[in-house]
């Protein structure tokens, strides 16, 4: 190898020395969400104390992680405003298990979902990095959710806003972008994206991406774009849609196929209105 591109390349870590591991990242992640629950690991051969132990390494992990990247408060303050607000999120995870539970016939108990639904995972993975993104934490939450991301082929900006009883069903090629707004009770399915109409620099401090009321159900396939783009609540969005305008409560959207001579020829986009 050219020692000039050698001890280029060298300095670039001399120069990082703070930079945290993503790999110390992802196990802080993976560790917090197998203490929170006992479904996705095993800790019952801890006695109590060496229990409280664990979360007490969490802390200082956390700690040690926030000290390699920039934040808006001190380190100290941002861990201790993120641990008192674990048991409100482990609720809400709860809700998001719930959500996924009742939305899905194939789930057959709770502790499956938390075992092996990559929703679940990716879901707790935003949850977390949502929380960190919210306290001014920089990097962090992006390295917890593109994590989650290369293990669920689910990807959601930190910076989105979701609500409770949240259901991923399959998930692979998921996207939620940065300023998307997802209600309560809504439902996505595989390969679906919740993106922006424009990719210029310019418009990064703008709503780019939609917002999703309360009680949508979104199947697979769907792409709906632009941040004034609003899918109106109790809606339900087809398979393979494409949506870049807003659509009012309680409708149904899908494409129909016209046929001609038994082959199909084009599709028409057909709004359907329930009340």
């Amino acid at each position: 190898m050219d020692a000039q591109f050698l001890k280029k390349i060298y300095a670039t870590h001399q120069v990082c020395t703070t930079c945290p591991s993503p790999a110390d990242v992802a196990s802080f992640f993976d560790t917090l969400l197998g203490a929170l629950f006992a479904d996705f690991t095993q800790l019952a051969h801890l006695s109590e104390a060496e229990f409280a132990t664990l979360i007490d390494k969490l802390q200082k992990d956390l700690d040690r992680l926030l000290q390699q990247t920039p934040q808006a408060a001190q380190v100290s303050d941002v861990t201790q405003a993120f641990f008192e607000a674990v048991p409100a999120l482990y609720d809400t995870l709860q809700d998001d298990v719930t959500g996924i539970f009742s939305g899905d016939p194939a789930a057959t108990n709770r502790s499956q979902v938390i075992r092996t639904y990559p929703g679940f995972y990716a879901i707790a993975a935003y949850r977390f990095a949502h929380q960190l993104y919210l306290l001014g934490v920089e990097d962090l939450p992006r390295i917890i959710t593109e994590y989650a991301h290369s293990k669920t082929g689910i990807d959601i900006h930190p910076s989105a806003q979701i609500g409770t009883h949240f259901c991923i069903d399959h998930g692979t090629g998921i996207v939620i972008g940065e300023t998307a707004v997802i209600g309560n009770h809504v439902k996505i399915y595989q390969n679906v994206t919740l993106g922006a109409l424009s990719v210029n620099k310019a418009d990064a401090a703008v709503k780019r991406h939609p917002t999703i009321e309360d009680h949508v159900v979104i199947y697979a396939g769907a792409t709906i774009l632009g941040g004034n783009t609003v899918i109106g609540h109790h809606s339900v969005i087809g398979g393979n849609v494409w949506l870049t305008r807003s659509v009012t409560p309680h409708s149904k959207i899908y494409y129909q196929a016209k046929m001609y001579n038994d082959v199909t020829q084009d599709t028409d986009l057909i709004i359907f209105k329930t009340s």
